[in-house]
């Protein structure tokens, strides 16, 4: 196998874990009132369900995308993938709250040495341009399906009967993805260097792991359980831990101690903007699919399996975008974002204003296949404009950042979206305040779209690469036959770099 077409086989190996662990998120929302009535857990021990391996996933991203770079990608990423397929089948066999709330915990963990692995290696591995911006969007592209598949799956096997708990296959579904990712990954995936040189930062690597869980695990159980004495002592107290990490990462940087993270890397100022729409976007995401998820059930009377249906229409939305995506965002920038930006706002204006009542299944798929259309622009070409000006030896903390944003994001998004949601719904279970609870937080979701077309708006917008502008003899690939063809970015470009293929032109 050449180095062109092994570089793409590491990719789609390495996506196996975004898939997983995206899925993951999202396929217990609709199988929590199975689970509970199984095991007998009260609803709080069910919100960790959720809240548990979001608050694993969050709290050692960074630290695991700089053990990739410490002990090398490949290492890392084969005993993460092991321990993912491990913690799942805990999952699936726990017959308490407390064992699955425990097994959750630590399969969020696994997930987070897992997820960085793969940005750091499509940093490592694609280094034109345009090759990069392509394995980014398939990567955003899996982010998005894998969250449709979450919601259908989770339906389907909780409303479904088999030889077991139909919900006990969420988690052991897992086991058989994990078997062929390990044995393509010990045949195929490459190792990449390892920087030995520097010592690893446990001192770092506490200090944010325990400030994110101090802000997390309030963040998510404070409403649940009226905001108590130790919450309100949790979140300030974790805003100190973080001032202190912050102190202790200069300091380590200014003495070349190998900090857990460079904090060199935030003088990039597309990384900070980009950073911030990553963090807007899922905000919106996760709570938009969680609370979507619950209004069909609650509020239209949907099945868990007729809900899930629904999300199929999205993800096909989502899926003919997303390839669209890669190409307009390689022409024209982040315009094709911004368009996405504008699509998801009109038609989360649209499902305010009709998804009071139940309009029946096609109206509802149509909106759906919208929505998913504008996510698709934006997703997967969302991460290249965050991470497109990081330098190649930041790969692994760049990764954990961006990764650590994503998470705490979604659980930010849960927390205070959702909870705005239940306030109203926990006042009374009549029709007008569940109305009122999904018309509200849809207004906070579309706050924070306008938030993210506003970041977009500041990124300065992209350099061409001429790589990607011609093939290796030197024209251009999809209008070699003149230059007047050509993009006008991609003609600037080649002028540029003055190729003979112009040059005779």
């Amino acid at each position: 196998m050449n180095q062109q077409n092994l570089k793409w086989v590491s990719l789609a190996i390495v996506l196996s874990a975004p898939l997983l662990s995206v899925i993951d998120v999202f396929i217990v929302n609709m199988a929590i009132p199975t689970i509970e009535r199984s095991i007998g857990a009260s609803d709080s021990e069910m919100q960790l369900v959720v809240a548990g391996y979001i608050l694993g996933y969050a709290s050692f991203m960074i630290t695991g995308g700089r053990s990739g770079d410490y002990y090398g990608r490949k290492k890392v990423f084969f005993r993460s993938m092991i321990a993912f397929g491990i913690t799942s089948s805990l999952c699936g066999l726990s017959q308490t709250p407390v064992q699955l709330n425990m097994a959750r915990f630590l399969e969020g963990i696994s997930a987070s040495f897992m997820v960085p692995q793969t940005i750091s290696y499509i940093q490592v591995l694609f280094e034109s341009q345009r090759d990069r911006t392509k394995a980014i969007g398939f990567f955003g592209m899996t982010l998005g399906v894998a969250a449709t598949i979450g919601q259908y799956l989770g339906g389907y096997f909780s409303s479904g009967t088999f030889f077991i708990a139909g919900w006990r296959l969420i988690f052991f579904i897992n086991i058989p993805v994990c078997i062929l990712a390990l044995l393509a990954v010990k045949k195929y995936l490459p190792e990449t260097a390892v920087n030995k040189a520097e010592k690893f930062d446990y001192t770092g690597t506490l200090l944010l792991t325990v400030s994110l869980i101090t802000f997390i695990y309030p963040l998510v159980q404070g409403r649940q359980a009226g905001w108590p004495v130790w919450c309100l002592i949790m979140l300030p107290g974790s805003l100190l831990l973080f001032y202190v990490f912050i102190k202790d990462q200069h300091y380590k940087t200014r003495h070349h101690l190998a900090p857990l993270i460079d904090i060199s890397l935030f003088s990039l100022k597309d990384f900070n903007i980009g950073i911030i729409a990553v963090s807007c976007y899922f905000l919106f995401h996760t709570s938009y699919l969680f609370i979507t998820t619950i209004h069909f059930q609650e509020t239209l009377h949907f099945s868990a399996m007729d809900a899930g249906l629904c999300f199929i229409f999205f993800g096909f939305g989502f899926t003919a975008s997303s390839f669209l995506s890669i190409r307009l965002v390689t022409r024209f920038g982040k315009l094709a974002l911004q368009v996405g930006v504008v699509i998801m706002i009109m038609m989360m204006g649209v499902q305010v204003s009709l998804l009071k009542q139940n309009i029946g299944a096609l109206p509802i798929d149509i909106l759906l296949v919208l929505q998913g259309f504008g996510m698709g622009l934006v997703l997967p070409s969302l991460l290249n404009f965050a991470l497109r000006s990081v330098p190649v030896k930041f790969a692994g903390a760049a990764a954990g950042i961006y990764s650590t944003a994503q998470q705490i994001a979604s659980a930010t998004g849960i927390a205070l979206i959702g909870g705005l949601y239940f306030y109203f719904t926990e006042q009374s279970s009549a029709l007008p305040f569940k109305i009122k609870g999904y018309v509200a937080s849809m207004y906070v979701d579309i706050g924070f779209l306008v938030l993210l077309g506003v970041a977009l708006y500041l990124l300065p917008e992209r350099k061409p690469d001429p790589a990607s502008c011609k093939t290796g003899s030197g024209q251009h690939k999809r209008f070699s036959w003149s230059p007047v063809s050509l993009a006008p970015k991609c003609r600037k470009a080649l002028v540029a770099d003055k190729t003979p293929a112009l040059a005779r032109k």
